[in-house]
């Protein structure tokens, strides 16, 4: 995560646990399934488990627009596709608080300005680093590039495999979930939403 980014504190939660008892709570669950969470392989999991969450959902304290703030207006007068393809990205559902992992494909038709390339991997990183449903975070992306560049059209397609109707549930493997969102010119325009489609292989 970008770290010049604007930290700002968008947590929902009013009341915040400390430390301590969020490792407690990760020993709770240890006893819980059975293990002994005092046993030589597990005595530090608790501390590990905060810092990989903290890792895990950092998103929550980045606004993504933040990210799209410094953008450029020399850029030769071009006015056609920008497109990031195939980014990767780990999030983790709301639902089952289990992974799902995918790649986004985004891309906006710039008005007069643009932005870093990099920023929109960013972008897409601050929305996959909180709990989500797939489509929120498929709306949220393209919210965000509408809002800060007012750019003539944004198009974004996630692709992900989730691992709580592999690993539970219905147990079916390898099965891909694609979400779109399309606004301005690549919504009204259906010769320019499948050149996206071909630029992405979609």
């Amino acid at each position: 995560m970008e770290k010049d980014a604007k930290i700002t504190n968008i947590k929902t939660s009013p009341i915040a646990p400390t430390r301590e008892e969020a490792e407690d709570a990760v020993r709770t669950i240890l006893s819980w399934i059975g293990e002994n969470p005092d046993r030589e392989g597990l005595v530090e999991t608790p501390r590990r488990f905060i810092d990989a969450y903290a890792e895990y959902f950092d998103g929550y304290n980045i606004n993504g627009e933040d990210v799209l703030k410094k953008t450029f207006g020399d850029v030769g007068g071009y006015n056609d596709i920008v497109l990031l393809k195939d980014i990767a990205f780990n999030s983790f559902c709301e639902h089952h608080m289990a992974p799902f992992i995918g790649k986004a494909h985004v891309a906006y038709l710039p008005s007069d300005r643009v932005v870093g390339i990099s920023k929109l991997a960013r972008l897409v990183d601050v929305y996959a680093h909180r709990l989500q449903t797939q489509e929120t975070m498929t709306a949220e992306i393209t919210n965000a590039i509408d809002q800060s560049l007012k750019p003539r059209g944004v198009a974004v397609i996630l692709d992900a495999e989730h691992m709580c109707m592999s690993l539970r549930g219905v147990h079916k493997h390898d099965v891909s979930t694609i979400t779109t969102r399309f606004t301005g010119e690549f919504d009204t325009n259906e010769n320019l939403r499948e050149r996206f489609m071909k630029l992405t292989n979609s």
